[in-house]
Protein backbone atom coordinates (compact mmCIF):
# COMPACT_ATOMS: atom_id res chain seq x y z
CA UNK A 1 0.00 0.00 0.00
CA UNK A 2 1.15 3.94 -1.01
CA UNK A 3 0.44 5.88 2.33
CA UNK A 4 -2.51 7.29 0.74
CA UNK A 5 -4.22 3.62 0.33
CA UNK A 6 -2.97 3.53 4.34
CA UNK A 7 -4.73 6.19 5.50
CA UNK A 8 -7.62 5.73 3.33
CA UNK A 9 -8.14 2.33 4.68
CA UNK A 10 -7.52 3.64 8.22
CA UNK A 11 -10.30 5.46 7.92
CA UNK A 12 -13.00 3.38 6.80
CA UNK A 13 -15.03 2.63 9.52
CA UNK A 14 -15.34 6.48 10.27
CA UNK A 15 -15.62 7.42 6.94
CA UNK A 16 -18.08 4.65 6.43
CA UNK A 17 -19.90 5.77 9.52
CA UNK A 18 -19.66 9.72 8.96
CA UNK A 19 -19.43 10.08 5.02
CA UNK A 20 -22.61 7.21 4.67
CA UNK A 21 -24.78 9.07 7.13
CA UNK A 22 -24.19 12.86 5.36
CA UNK A 23 -24.34 11.05 1.86
CA UNK A 24 -28.26 9.78 3.02
CA UNK A 25 -29.03 12.73 4.37
CA UNK A 26 -28.24 15.05 1.10
CA UNK A 27 -30.25 12.62 -0.74
CA UNK A 28 -33.15 14.08 -2.59
CA UNK A 29 -33.09 16.74 0.33
CA UNK A 30 -33.97 20.51 0.38
CA UNK A 31 -31.61 22.96 1.42
CA UNK A 32 -33.55 24.13 4.97
CA UNK A 33 -32.97 24.44 8.36
CA UNK A 34 -34.14 20.69 9.26
CA UNK A 35 -31.38 19.37 7.01
CA UNK A 36 -28.56 21.88 9.01
CA UNK A 37 -30.13 20.27 12.42
CA UNK A 38 -29.38 17.00 10.92
CA UNK A 39 -26.13 17.71 9.72
CA UNK A 40 -24.83 19.15 12.77
CA UNK A 41 -26.25 16.06 14.80
CA UNK A 42 -24.60 13.94 12.34
CA UNK A 43 -21.31 15.64 13.04
CA UNK A 44 -21.72 15.84 16.75
CA UNK A 45 -21.98 11.65 16.40
CA UNK A 46 -18.63 11.64 14.36
CA UNK A 47 -17.20 13.18 17.73
CA UNK A 48 -16.24 16.36 16.05
CA UNK A 49 -17.93 18.05 19.31
CA UNK A 50 -20.82 20.13 20.26
CA UNK A 51 -19.70 23.35 19.78
CA UNK A 52 -16.93 22.72 16.82
CA UNK A 53 -20.10 21.19 14.77
CA UNK A 54 -22.35 24.46 15.47
CA UNK A 55 -19.37 26.52 14.25
CA UNK A 56 -19.34 24.03 11.00
CA UNK A 57 -22.80 24.43 10.47
CA UNK A 58 -22.96 28.80 10.79
CA UNK A 59 -19.99 28.56 8.13
CA UNK A 60 -21.85 25.98 5.99
CA UNK A 61 -25.27 28.43 6.23
CA UNK A 62 -22.95 31.48 5.28
CA UNK A 63 -21.31 29.51 2.64
CA UNK A 64 -24.90 28.35 1.21
CA UNK A 65 -26.29 32.20 1.45
CA UNK A 66 -23.52 33.81 -0.11
CA UNK A 67 -22.41 31.38 -3.07
CA UNK A 68 -26.14 30.93 -3.77
CA UNK A 69 -25.90 26.57 -3.05
CA UNK A 70 -28.93 24.78 -4.25
CA UNK A 71 -28.16 21.50 -4.96
CA UNK A 72 -27.17 18.58 -2.14
CA UNK A 73 -23.38 17.93 -4.41
CA UNK A 74 -22.54 21.17 -4.06
CA UNK A 75 -23.71 21.71 -0.14
CA UNK A 76 -21.68 18.15 0.40
CA UNK A 77 -18.56 20.11 -1.15
CA UNK A 78 -18.55 23.04 1.20
CA UNK A 79 -18.85 21.04 4.24
CA UNK A 80 -15.76 19.19 3.06
CA UNK A 81 -14.01 22.22 2.51
CA UNK A 82 -14.95 23.99 5.48
CA UNK A 83 -13.57 20.64 7.65
CA UNK A 84 -10.79 21.13 5.55
CA UNK A 85 -10.06 24.70 6.71
CA UNK A 86 -9.87 23.77 10.01
CA UNK A 87 -7.79 20.48 9.29
CA UNK A 88 -5.49 22.61 8.04
CA UNK A 89 -4.86 24.62 11.03
CA UNK A 90 -3.21 21.35 13.00
CA UNK A 91 -1.15 20.71 10.21
CA UNK A 92 2.42 21.53 10.78
CA UNK A 93 5.13 18.92 10.82
CA UNK A 94 7.52 17.97 13.26
CA UNK A 95 10.40 19.24 12.55
CA UNK A 96 14.30 17.73 14.00
CA UNK A 97 16.85 19.85 14.17
CA UNK A 98 20.41 18.56 12.22
CA UNK A 99 23.17 18.73 14.42
CA UNK A 100 22.00 19.48 18.09
CA UNK A 101 19.68 17.25 20.33
CA UNK A 102 15.89 17.30 20.32
CA UNK A 103 13.67 16.27 23.33
CA UNK A 104 10.41 14.41 22.61
CA UNK A 105 8.63 14.64 26.25
CA UNK A 106 5.95 11.71 25.43
CA UNK A 107 2.39 11.59 26.99
CA UNK A 108 -0.59 10.58 27.85
CA UNK A 109 -2.84 8.38 29.89
CA UNK A 110 -2.13 4.57 29.83
CA UNK A 111 -3.77 2.43 27.02
CA UNK A 112 -3.58 5.00 24.43
CA UNK A 113 -0.89 3.60 22.68
CA UNK A 114 1.98 5.62 24.09
CA UNK A 115 4.64 3.28 24.73
CA UNK A 116 4.46 1.48 21.24
CA UNK A 117 3.75 5.00 19.44
CA UNK A 118 7.41 5.99 21.44
CA UNK A 119 8.82 2.71 19.28
CA UNK A 120 7.46 3.29 15.59
CA UNK A 121 9.10 7.29 16.10
CA UNK A 122 12.53 5.54 17.51
CA UNK A 123 12.04 3.10 14.37
CA UNK A 124 10.79 5.90 11.93
CA UNK A 125 13.92 8.45 13.12
CA UNK A 126 16.92 5.74 13.23
CA UNK A 127 15.71 4.73 9.93
CA UNK A 128 16.02 8.51 8.79
CA UNK A 129 19.72 8.12 9.94
CA UNK A 130 19.44 9.70 13.25
CA UNK A 131 20.80 8.37 16.88
CA UNK A 132 18.29 7.73 18.88
CA UNK A 133 18.20 7.16 23.07
CA UNK A 134 14.51 5.64 24.25
CA UNK A 135 14.56 6.76 28.38
CA UNK A 136 11.95 4.80 30.38
CA UNK A 137 10.89 7.46 32.97
CA UNK A 138 7.66 5.76 33.16
CA UNK A 139 8.23 3.74 36.14
CA UNK A 140 5.51 3.31 37.67
CA UNK A 141 3.29 1.49 35.27
CA UNK A 142 4.34 -2.23 35.33
CA UNK A 143 6.34 -3.76 32.63
CA UNK A 144 6.45 -0.41 31.11
CA UNK A 145 10.35 -0.56 30.69
CA UNK A 146 10.16 -4.19 29.40
CA UNK A 147 7.78 -3.09 26.83
CA UNK A 148 9.86 -0.37 25.79
CA UNK A 149 13.19 -2.29 26.01
CA UNK A 150 11.78 -4.75 23.36
CA UNK A 151 11.20 -1.80 20.76
CA UNK A 152 14.46 -0.39 21.33
CA UNK A 153 16.21 -4.53 20.70
CA UNK A 154 13.64 -4.15 17.68
CA UNK A 155 14.58 -0.89 16.00
CA UNK A 156 18.32 -1.03 17.40
CA UNK A 157 18.81 2.23 19.80
CA UNK A 158 19.66 2.70 22.57
CA UNK A 159 17.67 2.81 25.85
CA UNK A 160 17.69 4.38 29.50
CA UNK A 161 15.90 2.77 32.19
CA UNK A 162 16.37 1.98 35.90
CA UNK A 163 14.11 -0.58 37.90
CA UNK A 164 10.27 -0.52 38.15
CA UNK A 165 9.03 2.42 41.22
CA UNK A 166 12.52 4.38 40.25
CA UNK A 167 12.46 7.77 40.32
CA UNK A 168 11.71 8.86 37.21
CA UNK A 169 13.92 12.52 37.38
CA UNK A 170 16.58 9.96 38.12
CA UNK A 171 15.61 8.27 34.55
CA UNK A 172 15.81 11.43 33.12
CA UNK A 173 19.02 12.53 34.42
CA UNK A 174 20.36 9.56 33.65
CA UNK A 175 19.11 9.56 30.14
CA UNK A 176 20.31 13.00 29.39
CA UNK A 177 23.69 11.84 30.43
CA UNK A 178 23.65 9.34 27.87
CA UNK A 179 22.00 11.66 25.11
CA UNK A 180 25.60 13.78 25.36
CA UNK A 181 28.22 11.44 26.13
CA UNK A 182 26.66 9.00 22.91
CA UNK A 183 25.75 12.68 20.73
CA UNK A 184 22.22 11.92 20.08
CA UNK A 185 20.48 13.36 17.65
CA UNK A 186 16.95 12.67 19.39
CA UNK A 187 15.77 11.41 23.53
CA UNK A 188 12.50 9.94 23.16
CA UNK A 189 11.20 10.01 27.00
CA UNK A 190 8.25 7.77 27.76
CA UNK A 191 6.54 9.54 30.83
CA UNK A 192 3.77 8.05 33.23
CA UNK A 193 0.08 8.28 32.48
CA UNK A 194 -1.27 8.74 36.13
CA UNK A 195 -3.76 11.19 35.01
CA UNK A 196 -6.09 9.76 38.02
CA UNK A 197 -3.78 11.55 40.28
CA UNK A 198 -3.03 14.57 38.63
CA UNK A 199 -1.06 16.17 41.86
CA UNK A 200 0.94 13.28 41.19
CA UNK A 201 1.79 13.56 37.44
CA UNK A 202 2.16 17.63 37.56
CA UNK A 203 4.89 16.82 40.50
CA UNK A 204 6.84 14.20 37.74
CA UNK A 205 6.72 15.82 35.05
CA UNK A 206 7.37 19.32 36.67
CA UNK A 207 10.41 17.62 38.12
CA UNK A 208 11.44 16.26 34.72
CA UNK A 209 10.87 19.46 33.28
CA UNK A 210 12.91 21.46 35.74
CA UNK A 211 15.79 18.81 35.15
CA UNK A 212 15.77 18.99 31.26
CA UNK A 213 15.92 23.00 31.87
CA UNK A 214 18.91 22.76 34.36
CA UNK A 215 20.68 20.08 31.88
CA UNK A 216 19.70 20.81 28.86
CA UNK A 217 18.74 24.92 28.87
CA UNK A 218 19.19 25.58 24.96
CA UNK A 219 17.68 22.19 23.50
CA UNK A 220 14.45 22.12 22.13
CA UNK A 221 12.10 20.14 24.16
CA UNK A 222 8.46 19.18 22.15
CA UNK A 223 5.74 17.96 24.42
CA UNK A 224 3.87 15.52 22.62
CA UNK A 225 0.35 14.31 24.27
CA UNK A 226 -0.70 10.45 22.89
CA UNK A 227 -4.57 10.43 22.74
CA UNK A 228 -6.50 7.33 21.21
CA UNK A 229 -9.36 8.80 18.67
CA UNK A 230 -11.72 5.40 19.84
CA UNK A 231 -12.42 7.35 23.21
CA UNK A 232 -14.17 10.28 21.26
CA UNK A 233 -14.76 13.04 23.14
CA UNK A 234 -12.95 11.81 26.18
CA UNK A 235 -9.72 12.43 23.71
CA UNK A 236 -10.42 16.02 24.22
CA UNK A 237 -11.30 16.09 27.92
CA UNK A 238 -7.64 14.22 28.20
CA UNK A 239 -5.84 17.22 26.04
CA UNK A 240 -7.67 19.65 28.25
CA UNK A 241 -5.95 18.08 31.66
CA UNK A 242 -2.94 17.21 30.13
CA UNK A 243 -2.54 21.23 29.16
CA UNK A 244 -2.96 22.28 32.26
CA UNK A 245 -0.29 20.31 33.40
CA UNK A 246 2.36 20.28 31.01
CA UNK A 247 3.14 22.80 27.82
CA UNK A 248 2.56 20.74 25.06
CA UNK A 249 3.37 21.31 21.54
CA UNK A 250 1.43 18.99 19.12
CA UNK A 251 -0.46 15.98 19.26
CA UNK A 252 -0.02 12.28 18.11
CA UNK A 253 -3.68 10.55 17.64
CA UNK A 254 -3.52 6.71 17.69
CA UNK A 255 -6.10 4.07 16.34
CA UNK A 256 -7.74 5.66 14.18
CA UNK A 257 -8.17 2.93 11.81
CA UNK A 258 -10.04 0.59 14.77
CA UNK A 259 -12.78 3.31 15.00
CA UNK A 260 -15.44 5.04 13.72
CA UNK A 261 -14.77 8.03 16.15
CA UNK A 262 -11.88 9.56 13.73
CA UNK A 263 -13.75 13.08 13.45
CA UNK A 264 -12.27 13.61 16.69
CA UNK A 265 -9.37 14.80 14.81
CA UNK A 266 -11.50 18.12 13.78
CA UNK A 267 -12.73 18.82 17.19
CA UNK A 268 -9.34 18.53 18.79
CA UNK A 269 -7.46 20.99 16.11
CA UNK A 270 -10.55 23.19 16.58
CA UNK A 271 -10.41 23.28 20.81
CA UNK A 272 -6.78 22.99 21.69
CA UNK A 273 -5.00 24.92 18.47
CA UNK A 274 -2.28 22.36 18.38
CA UNK A 275 -0.79 20.53 15.82
CA UNK A 276 -1.49 17.50 15.31
CA UNK A 277 1.72 15.81 13.88
CA UNK A 278 1.25 12.42 13.75
CA UNK A 279 -1.78 9.97 13.32
CA UNK A 280 -2.03 6.25 13.43
CA UNK A 281 -3.89 4.44 10.97
CA UNK A 282 -2.88 1.05 11.63
CA UNK A 283 -0.22 -1.58 13.78
CA UNK A 284 2.71 -1.40 11.36
CA UNK A 285 5.34 1.10 12.02
CA UNK A 286 4.78 2.96 8.27
CA UNK A 287 1.21 3.27 9.87
CA UNK A 288 2.31 6.36 11.96
CA UNK A 289 1.90 9.03 9.51
CA UNK A 290 2.56 12.79 9.01
CA UNK A 291 -0.69 14.42 9.60
CA UNK A 292 -1.79 16.17 6.46
CA UNK A 293 -4.54 18.24 5.86
CA UNK A 294 -5.46 17.80 2.43
CA UNK A 295 -4.82 13.86 2.19
CA UNK A 296 -6.93 13.32 5.72
CA UNK A 297 -9.93 15.37 3.78
CA UNK A 298 -9.63 13.27 0.62
CA UNK A 299 -9.24 9.86 2.08
CA UNK A 300 -12.52 11.02 4.58
CA UNK A 301 -14.57 11.76 1.60
CA UNK A 302 -13.35 9.39 -0.60
CA UNK A 303 -15.45 7.56 -2.59
CA UNK A 304 -14.49 3.11 -3.73
CA UNK A 305 -14.72 4.78 -6.96
CA UNK A 306 -11.85 7.20 -6.57
CA UNK A 307 -8.08 6.36 -7.54
CA UNK A 308 -6.68 3.69 -4.69
CA UNK A 309 -2.97 4.57 -6.05
CA UNK A 310 -2.98 8.23 -5.42
CA UNK A 311 0.17 9.04 -2.71
CA UNK A 312 -0.22 11.58 0.12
Amino acid sequence: MGLFDRLKSGLGKTRGGFYGKIGNLLTGRRIDEDLFDELEEALIEADMGIATAMALMDALRERVASEKIKNSEALKEALAKEIEKILVKGENPLTVAEGVLTVLLVTGVNGVGKTTTIGKLAARYKNAGKKVILCAADTFRAAAAEQLTLWAERTGVDIVKHGEGADPGAVVFDGIQAAKSRKADILLIDTAGRLQNKSNLMAELGKIKRILNRELPATPVEALLVLDASTGQNAISQAHAFAEIVDLTGIILTKIDGTAKGGIIVGIIDEMALPVYFIGVGEGVEDLQDFNAASFGAALFATEEQNDSKEA
